[in-house]
């Protein structure tokens, strides 16, 4: 079955499904890697490749084979003749991998893939050295996994929600219990509005504010009837956190050239998500972030007893889904400014173009031509009526007139499953129906919901 199925899976990849998700390994899955020449290295590549799981494997290889060989892969034209007959022989692939190819192979092989937008690595072992080197025209990345990322924790520019859940909590007027139990985020907050109050609301900004601000927390620790300070290791923490909590937030330079580049000003149909989202992030920062990059929304472990730290924890959190939320209707606003919602367009105007002609456009060869000019004025009458500044390209109207109210088999089967899981949804009242239109794009392979 296919819990079955799922479940043996996630036992043969459970060490990897922890790194990279069960999205990043169905990306695996439906990869398709070319590997030029079988060499100890090649083998070497593709037995690591195998191992986690990728879909499929096409080895290219002119060497002269013997018969055993033939158990492994299929005696393929070398890569010249494949570049000199069949270039296009390449584009299908997600990753080529050329091995020990001479210089004027993979020069030329380079340059085909750079323009198709394949990436190309490339890898030599040459006696005692190995080479690898990627030749990749744009590589984008949402999940980056850093490795020493800076905590988000805002204390220098705190969040509305923030500053609430600071004043409600009286470190002066706690019982020793909670206060050694306050999160150090909390401690080092409420410090720092002692800090502004006597320095003119400037963060401390050299070692010796710093440490000056240390000793203003260290002060804080409660002391016993001998005057000994407790131990109390939150404070410990605060003092210990100093430097992370007082990184000033600000947008990091790598995240301003992504904002500033062309791919992200000039958004189009065939933008990959990466770049609809730069785009939708960076109206964020120039609008409700005021400056700044949404809020992250995660926060370290720390000394704390549990109630007050899922309080503490969901403040980010919840404010991190606002943000969140915010991002995606700027988001939902690009894609309806490039030509998703030109579809739910062209159906309301193909539906007037009935009404009209009580038939649909191009249902006969011979009208096609005659019913596009008629589309056309469909078209315009129902963005006057909805004073839609939107600009419709013929190739849409062409295209609708060329459907002639046909229904493909792939594409009815598609929007069958998809129709029959909604319907599921409504009849047992679980799982959150989409709200409250839905396209797909056969020719794209893209869908896309929108709330009219």
């Amino acid at each position: 079955t296919m819990t079955d199925h799922k479940t043996s899976k996630e036992q043969k990849y459970d060490r990897q499904l922890r790194l990279w998700g069960d999205h990043g390994q169905e990306a695996l899955e439906n990869a398709h890697v070319c590997l030029i020449n079988a060499t100890a290295t090649g083998t070497e590549i593709l037995k690591n490749l195998v191992l986690p799981g990728i879909g499929s494997f096409t080895i290219v290889d002119g060497h002269k084979v013997s018969g055993e060989d033939f158990i492994y892969f299929f005696d393929i034209q070398s890569p010249d003749k494949l570049l000199d007959n069949s270039p296009e022989f390449f584009h299908r692939f997600s990753l080529v991998i050329g091995v020990q190819l001479p210089e004027s192979t993979y020069l030329r092989l380079g340059s085909m893939l750079w323009e198709a937008g394949v990436p190309f690595l490339i890898c030599r072992t040459y006696g005692l050295i190995g080479y690898m080197r990627l030749i990749v025209k744009e590589h984008t990345v949402v999940e980056s996994h850093p490795d020493n990322a800076l905590e988000d924790l805002r204390l220098d520019q705190p969040f509305t929600e923030l500053k609430h859940h600071v004043e409600s909590c009286d470190l002066d007027n706690m019982e020793k219990k909670d206060h050694s139990h306050t999160p150090w985020i909390i401690v080092v907050a409420k410090y720092l509005e002692k800090w502004y109050s006597e320095h003119n609301s400037q963060l401390p900004k050299n070692y010796k504010e710093k440490e000056a601000f240390r000793q203003l927390i260290r002060a804080g620790i409660l002391t016993n009837e001998n005057g000994t300070p407790e131990d109390e290791e939150n404070f410990e923490e605060a003092i210990k956190n100093v430097n992370t909590a007082l990184n000033p937030t600000k947008v990091p330079s790598g995240t301003v050239e992504i904002f500033n580049a062309e791919q992200c000003e000039n958004i189009t149909s065939q933008s990959p998500s990466f770049w609809v989202i730069a785009h939708g992030v960076r109206d964020f920062v120039r609008n409700e972030g005021n400056g700044n990059l949404p809020v992250r929304g995660t926060i370290p472990d720390m000394i704390a007893d549990s109630d007050k730290f899922i309080k503490l924890q969901n403040v980010y959190r919840d404010k991190a889904m606002k943000d969140a939320a915010v991002v995606s209707k700027h988001v939902e606003a690009l894609l309806q400014s490039v030509g998703k919602m030109v579809l739910y367009l062209m159906l309301r105007s193909i539906d007037r173009f009935y009404q009209q002609h009580s038939r649909y456009p191009g249902v006969y060869n011979y009208q096609v031509e005659e019913d596009i000019n008629k589309l056309k004025l469909c078209v315009n009458s129902l963005l006057q009526e909805y004073s839609l500044n939107v600009n419709v390209k013929d190739d849409y109207i062409h295209e609708f007139c060329r459907y002639g109210a046909a229904e493909p088999h792939t594409v009815a089967a598609f929007l069958g499953g998809s129709a029959a899981q909604e319907a599921i949804k409504i009849i047992t009242h679980q799982f959150v129906p989409f709200n409250n239109t839905f396209l797909y794009n056969a020719m794209s392979q893209t869908s896309a919901t929108f709330q009219l």
